[in-house]
């Protein structure tokens, strides 16, 4: 290599400590995950059920690859950067209950799907919501990943997240709790922060944001983690287009909020805004 190259190569290095390129070699793949979860939703769908002779193979071949994924997702936060036999038992066993979901998942899908066709009169089918919506796409991403976060693994579901937002233009974090019969109509736009819980049977517009107010800072500044900072959506609830709702607040459940509203203190069950 030239000196003019290796001099450029000596300084890009500075801008990470040693550790990391320790740990470069377990850095999970994106384009490699992205194709997992593409998968694992075809099998929601039941698609390899009607196209795949050999079923139970697919899904091992499937497993091995997502759990070489989850390893070194493990790997990559472990404090040793090393190809230690804890975490290849901890991404067995957590790929083993991740796919043992699959079948709870499905049902979830179904309901979504369900919910999308009773509540879109342009639905001829619901096959139509299934194959066409992007809301529906991007629950679906975002139920795979949800599990997945909820085991412990962190940089797979974010991966999958938003590689859905790319995709659909909806932002569902990974942690959020959302209930079964959750549609989003239409769908550009949406926001859904980490901590959310989503009751059952909500209906959210395009541009609805549920999120957070400004973060508490720590002594030295920096963001305060792990805390409930989004809202809550009790059951049965309709958020019409582009309104905010931000902060650790309730929205009561068979409330209505109309279009274009900001929302920072709890609403009652049964109101209208």
């Amino acid at each position: 290599m030239a000196d003019w190259a290796n001099k450029i190569t000596d300084e890009l290095k500075k801008t990470f400590d040693q550790n990391f390129y320790e740990k470069a070699a377990f850095i999970p793949s994106t384009t490699e995950t992205v194709e997992i979860f593409k998968m694992l939703r075809d099998f929601l769908y039941q698609y390899p059920l009607v196209c795949t002779p050999d079923k139970s193979h697919s899904l091992e071949i499937l497993s091995n690859r997502l759990e070489k994924q989850i390893k070194n997702a493990l790997c990559f936060v472990c404090k040793e950067p090393t190809d230690c036999q804890a975490c290849n038992k901890k991404a067995a066993e957590i790929t083993r209950q991740f796919l043992s979901s699959l079948p709870y998942v499905q049902k979830l899908i179904l309901s979504d799907v369900t919910s999308a066709y009773e509540g879109d009169p342009a639905a001829m089918n619901p096959i139509e919501p299934l194959l066409c919506y992007p809301g529906i796409a991007a629950i679906t991403f975002q139920r795979l990943a949800h599990q997945l976060h909820a085991l412990g693994v962190r940089l797979l579901p974010r991966i999958v997240t938003e590689y859905a937002h790319s995709l659909t233009g909806i932002d569902i974090h990974p942690g959020a709790h959302i209930g079964p019969s959750f549609f989003i109509d239409h769908g550009t736009g949406v926001v859904i922060g980490e901590t959310c819980v989503i009751g059952s049977h909500v209906k959210l517009y395009q541009g609805v944001t549920l999120g957070a107010k400004s973060f508490p800072l720590d002594a030295n500044g920096n963001p305060v983690k792990g805390i409930k900072r989004h809202p809550n959506i009790e059951d049965n609830v309709i958020i019409y287009a582009e309104t905010t709702v931000l902060g650790n607040i309730t929205i009561g459940h068979d409330s209505v909020i109309g279009a274009n509203k900001w929302i920072t203190q709890d609403v009652p069950p049964g109101s209208k805004v």
